[in-house]
């Protein structure tokens, strides 16, 4: 028999507020354990939360950014569960009625685009957190997350393999950085992702029993999660077993999923208003001043860099992959660089170093306006592009700008026609047999006496110029 996986992702995004949800404590990460929880956050008795206005307006702009409906009026509830850091035996979520409704996302997936369906995106706040190891046999509770904002982003089931769940995620990682509501720190726990998996006969459209990957922090983990955990049911399946509604955990060290405990339902949990905190109000004029000060899209900047500087989709895919680079390129054209020379250098040898020293762009030794200033030096030949990787290079460690490595050391291109004829008479008469070999026909020949007339001027010969007085001398 055939089989089909089925996947649908719950994505709990930390907001970039500077205050939790319902409280004025500070959400920043890495405080000594219990500092940063006030009355509100461990529920004393008689306190009162109070809706963080910033937390509000963060999901507006994903809403925006999504395309979805976004409710004019929502509601908080009480999701009742026992848990030691859960400190109110309960958390505020919302339930019904979210803020944010329907809307999509679509991701490429190999040379395929396919769209999303997101379902909701609901408001509330963060548990604790349980540390174990804190003492010799014991476990402790740090409530610095408690209350922390969280924007749950949920899909429908609509992925059908672990690239294409991956896509997603990744989409949707750079998007919430993008549009400035999250951090995307996976490491700390501001983007982190339940999947839910099922496996159904190939064909049918009834949906298999799902069991939930809990608590993912890496695309790579989610991939083999994901992978591991649809071999398991089929596996299960196929051996006459049956799958159990259950929440798992994925352990990284084995590869393998392991079943935590059995999966809740809406109704386990008691959900009901929250009689503390009114409903949500969101008017047209609320979203209208949201929309006001949303960045450019990707999608939106991607068609422009295609229009207004003539860049291929590919390229400007490639710069608008993350807001930091898209603002980096944008940065370096600014300085009157040529767009698709620019293009072709951020995604080239200032990406490739990145990539070689596992850093974000924002920690570029190379400004925008150092890189610009080394492809102007190209585009007016006084550097050859052989020589300008030299000159990056330099650049990278800190020496300086372009014109100065330039004229340190004396890597300035000669154009002289005079100098340039001078050398290649020199090379001619050096390798009379390279001569004969392309008079001959042997076109590698030519190439070969360029490579001679190069090596002759260091490379600092324009090449072009190499080229023309080279076939010039030959007679071709």
């Amino acid at each position: 028999m055939q089989w089909e996986v089925v996947i649908g992702l719950e994505t709990h995004t930390q907001l970039q507020t500077k205050s939790k949800i319902f409280s004025g404590s500070s959400i920043a990460f890495g405080a000594e354990p219990n500092t940063q929880a006030s009355a509100v956050d461990i529920a004393l008795p008689g306190v009162l939360p109070v809706l963080n206005q910033e937390a509000v307006q963060c999901a507006i702009k994903f809403g925006l950014a999504v395309n979805a409906e976004i409710a004019p009026r929502s509601v908080f509830a009480r999701k009742n569960y026992f848990y030691p850091d859960l400190p109110k035996g309960y958390q505020i979520s919302q339930y019904e009625l979210p803020v944010v409704g329907k809307g999509s996302l679509t991701v490429q997936v190999g040379d395929q685009e396919k769209t999303i369906r997101i379902t909701r995106a609901h408001l509330e706040e963060d548990a604790g957190k349980s540390v174990h190891g804190a003492s010799a046999g014991m476990s402790g509770i740090d409530l610095n997350r408690a209350g922390t904002p969280l924007l749950e982003i949920v899909t429908e089931p609509d992925m059908r393999s672990a690239a294409e769940a991956v896509a997603y995620a990744k989409k949707l990682h750079e998007l919430v950085q993008w549009i400035g509501i999250c951090d995307g720190n996976m490491q700390e726990g501001s983007f982190r992702c339940d999947v839910n998996v099922s496996v159904r006969p190939k064909g049918s459209d009834k949906l298999g029993t799902r069991r939930e990957i809990k608590n993912l922090n890496s695309f790579r983990f989610m991939q083999q999660a994901i992978e591991y955990e649809t071999r398991w049911q089929i596996e299960t399946l196929e051996d006459g077993g049956t799958i159990q509604q259950a929440t798992v955990l994925f352990n990284p060290d084995t590869g393998e999923t392991r079943a935590m405990r059995s999966k809740e339902e809406a109704n386990d949990y008691r959900y009901f208003p929250d009689p503390d905190l009114l409903p949500l109000q969101i008017t047209v004029e609320d979203i209208a001043k949201v929309k006001a000060v949303m960045p450019e899209l990707p999608g939106d900047m991607k068609a422009r860099f295609e229009r207004e500087y003539s860049l291929s989709a590919y390229d400007a895919s490639g710069l608008t992959s993350s807001r930091g680079i898209a603002d980096y390129f944008t940065a370096v054209v600014a300085q009157a660089a040529e767009p698709k020379m620019a293009a072709n250098w951020v995604m080239g040898s200032v990406a490739a170093k990145l990539n070689e020293q596992d850093q974000d762009i924002s920690a570029s030794p190379v400004s925008p306006l150092q890189l610009a200033g080394l492809l102007k030096r190209i585009a007016d030949n006084t550097i050859s592009n052989k020589i300008a990787k030299e000159v990056f290079e330099a650049m990278w460690a800190g020496e300086g700008d372009a014109d100065s490595i330039i004229e340190k050391k004396g890597l300035k291109q000669v154009t002289d026609s005079g100098a340039i004829e001078a050398i290649i008479d020199e090379v001619l008469a050096a390798n009379a047999a390279m001569v004969e070999e392309f008079r001959a026909g042997k076109e590698k020949a030519f190439n070969a006496l360029v490579g001679q007339a190069m090596k002759a001027s260091k490379g600092k010969a324009n090449p072009a110029q190499v080229n023309e007085v080279l076939r010039r001398k030959l007679g071709a």
